[in-house]
């Protein structure tokens, strides 16, 4: 999913910047200082596991992306800092995924799949019984699905992406709702265990 260098238009990329930069002044006025202490942890836990990458048709990958999983341990905005760090760190010394395209990256990783793990897991978390794991799960899937048709977008509107929107979203949503199951799987399954281990740890994920 990270796009590199040479993939999206300057209109594109300029866009998708600019709200990234304005996402991340505001999620930087909202994060809450509570929840510093695992923003180590979780973004090395995700960083190790974007590492795993498969290659899809038209240049880009699919890979585990972990934005759900941020978002419920550590909320929206703390969600997002914890990605952006991963996605920078990978792209200005992994060159995974390209500076110009930085933008669109955070927005489909750091921004869309963090709110929407967030958002899934909150809306079924208040159920009692397995309202938790469903959550997660759901957010863990749909974060992807969310993120993969945001990429798929931007790749087919791009003027220098050698195919349009007809291919690039049924290729990028369609891999990433499939792989999303494996997200969603994954993630409720860490939610889980921590709910009967350490249940505290899901008490910070607030707006």
């Amino acid at each position: 999913m990270h796009i590199p260098d040479g993939f999206l238009d300057p209109v594109t990329a300029g866009v998708t910047y600019l709200i990234a930069l304005s996402y991340t002044v505001y999620a930087f006025k909202k994060a809450r200082s509570s929840r510093v202490e695992l923003l180590a942890p979780v973004s090395a836990s995700i960083f190790v596991a974007q590492m795993l990458n498969w290659p899809l048709p038209g240049g880009t990958s699919l890979h585990f992306v972990g934005g759900a999983l941020a978002g419920i341990l550590l909320g929206p905005w703390n969600g997002y800092m914890a990605m952006f760090l991963v996605l920078l760190v990978q792209t200005l010394i992994f060159h995974d995924g390209g500076i110009t395209a930085f933008g669109a990256n955070l927005l489909n990783m750091a921004i869309l799949s963090v709110y929407t793990g967030y958002v899934f897991y909150k809306s079924f978390a208040r159920f009692p019984g397995r309202g938790k794991v469903i959550g997660s799960f759901l957010g863990g899937w749909l974060s992807l699905v969310v993120a993969g048709l945001a990429c798929g977008l931007q790749l087919g509107v791009s003027t220098q992406f050698p195919h349009n929107v007809t291919l690039a979203v049924p290729v990028m949503a369609g891999w990433h709702a499939v792989l999303g199951l494996a997200e969603g799987v994954i993630t409720a399954a860490v939610v889980s265990y921590i709910s009967s281990k350490s249940p505290e740890l899901l008490t910070g994920g607030a707006v």
